[in-house]
């Protein structure tokens, strides 16, 4: 792309993609709603994991010593207890409003096989058991909140976990052995269990979740002029039957960040369940950018003999210019031409229903470059142009296309007599659709990835484009790897 036509044009994917969901005392300009189906989702998949975790936990050997009538008394010992197998059934993630999600697990069971000894006088017996944990029931909070840099936090709180019935079968012909673990160990082993369970999901949530979360950027870095804003509003709000997720979404100069003229509009998001996660996108973080773009000069662009096509029927130079104002060359014969275009004003998004535009107001001034190197001005003209934007997405990414109504041109000023703006009107209009878009468009092709925490993927995508903001639907899928 020409130097001088990225910022303007890449500006609009840039930004509306890097988003994640809003709001309180400031109100966000980017929104992530989860909505039940997709903390459903959620539920399942960390099932998944937590059942791998508990397949891992380590249990104690049981020891003591016992006496029994017929038998005496002598020691005994439960040792070597592997996890052989995990089944969690049943599990929910809910919102839980005012304070974040709620895990509840039931009818889940745990498969455990070990070793036993029992010693009495000089008489050893040892052999293996199998251990049948059945009715496993799971509760836990997981309260959200963000800390001081704007990044989320969460915590585990009242994690309860319940047993309902252990089935052990000891090999060999011990039923004294079998009375001994119903008397003295059951009870023991089945809090070893339950404890077990809510110290795993606490140590998963502080050493896994909570660093995972801590990831996320404050700010992210858009290009060398701009960066986004990602700090919490507040924290993750919970509602009945989704969770919303607000981010500040402001964009600002590195180099010199003033606060934004205008606070971001509220965002009325409608009330969609069908798909796992909504993003919308305020319009309004579009044109903070475009605001601060324009004031930097980043939307200003030159166009140069040397830029136009080799098969261009006009060159920029004051012969080749004759048609437009026939007396320039009575005063600069056989010089070069350069226009300079400005932006008069940022130019702001239009969203609106089905509707996604932007409608750059700029002016052209053309300069004779003079054997002194100096430019002399010799017309001014206003441009008023329209452009449309359909964006396409996939699984990681989005692509855009511009698609550009013929700019619209009058004249503010000539110092050179007689100008023909209509002609005029004509070649910029051949410029910028057969060099400045097609470029933009290639650049945009290439697209611009979502934010996604690894190993997602998005499918099922669907766009609405309402009064003010962008709606985008879609399906979760996680990636293992």
């Amino acid at each position: 792309m020409k130097a001088g036509t990225g910022p303007l044009l890449s500006i609009l994917l840039g930004l509306l993609l890097l988003s994640t969901p809003g709001t309180q005392g400031t109100n966000p300009a980017l929104v992530a709603r989860i909505t039940d189906k997709g903390l459903e989702y959620a539920g399942k998949e960390g099932l998944l994991s937590l059942q791998r975790e508990l397949q891992k936990i380590t249990l104690p050997d049981f020891t003591g010593d016992y006496k029994i009538k017929h038998v005496g008394r002598g020691h005994y010992e439960f040792h070597s207890l592997e996890v052989q197998n995990c089944e969690l059934r049943g599990s929910s993630l809910k919102p839980l409003p005012g304070k974040g999600l709620s895990l509840a697990v039931a009818d889940s069971s745990i498969g455990v096989r070990g070793k036993w000894k029992a010693r009495k006088s000089f008489l050893k017996l040892q052999g293996s058991f199998d251990l049948d944990v059945r009715g496993i029931t799971i509760s836990v909070d997981l309260v959200l909140g963000s800390d001081p840099s704007g990044r989320p936090t969460v915590t585990a709180s009242s994690c309860s976990s319940r047993i309902c019935d252990l089935d052990v079968d000891i090999s060999g012909n011990v039923g004294w052995l079998l009375n001994l673990f119903q008397s003295q160990i059951e009870s023991k082993l089945r809090k070893v269990l339950e404890n077990k369970v809510c110290e795993l999901i606490q140590k998963s949530v502080t050493s896994d979740l909570q660093p995972y979360l801590q990831t996320l950027p404050v700010t992210a870095e858009i290009d060398e002029l701009l960066s986004i804003d990602y700090s919490l509003v507040e924290a993750p709000r919970a509602k009945a039957q989704m969770l919303d997720v607000m981010f500040k979404g402001e964009i600002f100069n590195r180099k010199h960040r003033t606060p934004p003229a205008n606070p971001t509009p509220v965002m009325s998001l409608p009330e969609e369940s069908k798909q796992m996660v909504y993003f919308a996108i305020s319009d309004h973080a579009f044109n903070v950018a475009s605001r601060v773009y324009q004031q930097a000069g980043y939307l200003n662009f030159v166009i140069t003999d040397d830029m136009l096509p080799p098969d261009s029927n006009i060159r920029l130079n004051t012969k080749a210019f004759r048609p437009f104002t026939p007396q320039i060359t009575r005063r600069y014969p056989d010089m070069n031409i350069e226009l300079q275009g400005t932006v008069v004003s940022a130019p702001l998004l239009n969203i609106s229903p089905g509707n996604l535009s932007l409608a750059p107001q700029m002016e052209i001034e053309g300069f004779v470059l003079l054997p002194s190197s100096a430019r002399e001005p010799i017309f001014r003209l206003g441009v008023n142009a329209n452009v449309f934007v359909s964006l396409a997405f996939n699984n990681t990414k989005v692509t855009g296309m511009l698609h550009p109504e013929k700019a619209q041109v009058k004249l503010i000023e000539s110092k050179v007599g007689i100008f023909n703006v209509n002609l005029f009107q004509a070649f910029l209009n051949y410029y910028l659709l057969n060099t400045l878009y097609p470029d933009a468009n290639s650049e945009l092709a290439k697209g611009f990835p979502l934010p996604l925490p690894r190993n997602i993927q998005l499918h099922d995508l669907d766009l609405q484009i309402h009064k003010g903001f962008l709606f985008l639907g879609a399906n979760v899928q996680y990636i293992r790897v």
